[in-house]
């Protein structure tokens, strides 16, 4: 089953907080209504659930960052929320909120084959992950019954065929590690990607890759294809003053975003998380869409102290943020029209995603959905949990932490266990947030 069919199959993936054992949905969930922007409240805490948060990071909460929230804004526990951290994949909790909002659930990643009015024949693509090999092969059929003329007649030599891709210094950020390159998490970024540009490892040269497919398809069909790599930005300009609009010959969609979405968050994939932030800034330059990464933050009302954008799925070393600005943003989707896709693209506990395996058979088993992160030296886990008294929002980063698996099984289920807090049952006023 190709990815785009395994997406399409698992729906929204959606349990409901008093259906989370049941079946997943299988339609699109209703649109909530915009609730506001958040507004943390640092001032009432509560000093059962803050000990038992120390006392799960011991002696190493200098190596953490712990924030916990209600759906009011209310930080309930709080170590180190301030700092800013190395977030691992936790990064694509931003990325993916910043492509939801600004694309929408229905978005499609397109891939085409464009007539120019000279005839000049064009592939363009926005980065499909699941783009493959049949599909290219559809392409270089339909170009070579084209023949690069504008009369569609066939060519008897071979045909021209422009392929507007990326230069190859913008194929990786430019800080992601030598080593990472060469494995299949780590591939390059491009807007033509034949399986994500890996097979069992990453693909290095993914243009000549291309090219080999393309020129097998057309022997294949008894036809030549040249193919010629253009600039992307050169190319648009030069489109853009065109007098008449490209014909679309072929055309091939991805996955609908929600199902994106899912990729992203529930399986990690860097390649699709680094695709949805070049889309949801409409700019495929990473520097420039961390940029507008990073205003879409502000104009949420989040807390951006210290914060650094890299790349969108956190494999860069040099992102930076802090626990309380990715549970004040979990907050903010909590509240987002579009909320229930955002959380249905997490994994969740003891059911599916990076989080199947863990906490299975414990009280947090489909009551905690949830994105990992991982690197060497840094883990972090953020998401929404499911407790007796309402949604608690949970961001865990940490940065040389040891026994991290463990800390963040006991500060889950203190949340969970400590939801109603004793010393506000009693009604005592307790005291501001430490730093």
């Amino acid at each position: 089953m190709s990815l785009r069919n395994a997406l399409l199959a698992c729906g929204l993936c959606l349990s409901t907080p008093s259906l989370a054992a049941e079946q997943p949905l299988l339609s699109p969930p209703p649109p909530l209504q915009q609730q506001g922007l958040p507004t943390l409240k640092l001032g009432r805490t509560c000093p059962e659930l803050q000990t038992a948060i120390r006392s799960a990071v011991g002696g190493q909460a200098s190596a953490w960052s712990i924030s916990v929230l209600d759906p009011g804004g209310q930080l309930l526990a709080d170590v180190n929320g301030s700092i800013p951290r190395i977030p691992a994949s936790n990064q694509k909790l931003i990325s993916s909120a910043f492509a939801l909002d600004q694309l929408g659930p229905d978005f499609r990643l397109k891939t085409q084959l464009l007539r120019h009015a000279d005839g000049s024949l064009e592939i363009v693509g926005e980065g499909d992950p699941d783009l493959s090999i049949a599909e290219m092969q559809k392409f270089a059929m339909v170009a070579l019954g084209q023949g690069g003329s504008r009369s569609g007649q066939p060519s008897t030599g071979p045909i021209r065929l422009m392929v507007r891709e990326e230069p190859p210094q913008r194929w990786w950020p430019s800080d992601w590690h030598p080593a990472d390159r060469s494995y299949a998490y780590g591939a390059p970024i491009t807007r033509l990607a034949l399986t994500s540009n890996a097979l069992h490892m990453a693909v290095q040269n993914p243009a000549a890759r291309l090219q080999r497919v393309l020129d097998t398809s057309a022997r294949n069909q008894g036809g030549s294809l040249q193919m010629v790599v253009v600039n992307p930005e050169q190319r648009e300009q030069a489109t853009s003053r065109a007098p008449e609009d490209p014909v679309v010959l072929h055309s091939e969609d991805s996955a609908p975003m929600h199902a994106l979405l899912s990729l992203a968050n529930t399986e990690s994939h860097n390649f699709t998380a680094e695709v949805l932030l070049r889309e949801a800034a409409d700019d495929w330059d990473v520097g420039r869409a961390s940029l507008a990464n990073i205003q879409w933050m502000q104009k949420q009302a989040l807390p951006i102290q210290g914060m650094r954008i890299r790349d969108g799925s956190g494999l860069s070393r040099g992102n930076r943020v802090t626990s309380r600005t990715i549970a004040a943003l979990l907050l903010r989707m909590g509240r987002h029209p579009l909320a229930p896709y955002y959380q249905a693209s997490m994994a969740i506990a003891g059911q599916r995603g990076t989080l199947r395996y863990l906490y299975s058979g414990t009280p947090l088993q489909g009551r905690f959905w949830g994105k990992t992160g991982t690197l060497s030296g840094v883990r972090a886990i953020s998401g929404i949990l499911d407790t007796p008294t309402g949604t608690r929002y949970v961001s865990m980063i940490s940065n040389g932490g040891s026994a991290p698996n463990s800390v963040m099984g006991r500060v889950l289920r203190a949340t969970q266990s400590l939801s109603r807090c004793p010393s506000w049952n009693a009604d005592v006023s307790q005291p501001a947030v430490p730093g």
